[in-house]
């Protein structure tokens, strides 16, 4: 008669998080941030005849964190303050809910200010 297969023991499980590591590019977050930062500001956007160009993103990720410089065009005239707000918290929480990674600083840039009302 022939002997039962018996499993073999093999390497110990791990929990998921021991299994490895994740490292997220810096290009990533860099495109993470810049259509966080187009959505934050399509409203303001939204029927004028000229429009910013769009944003300039350069991120920097030393170990398990994220800062963030963003430069951007914005209509003028307008609440600076209250839009650049905008654009950070956006930015501070789409990376944070897709990557999982905690930003540090987020700064915003403003290159330019476009003149004008209305279409």
């Amino acid at each position: 008669m022939a002997a039962l297969a018996t499993p073999s023991a093999g390497p110990a499980r791990r929990e998921p998080g021991g299994r490895g590591r994740l490292r997220i590019a810096d290009r990533v977050y860099a495109r993470i941030a810049a259509r966080a930062a187009r959505d934050a500001l399509a409203d303001v956007w939204r029927g004028r005849a000229e429009r910013g160009g769009p944003p300039k993103v350069s991120v920097s990720a030393p170990g398990s964190t994220v800062s963030v410089r963003v430069s951007v065009d914005l209509p003028f005239p307008a609440d600076l303050a209250a839009l650049a707000r905008t654009v950070r918290e956006r930015i501070t929480a789409q990376v944070g809910a897709l990557t999982g990674t905690r930003v540090t600083e987020v700064v915003v840039v403003v290159e330019r200010l476009v003149a004008g009302g209305g279409a």
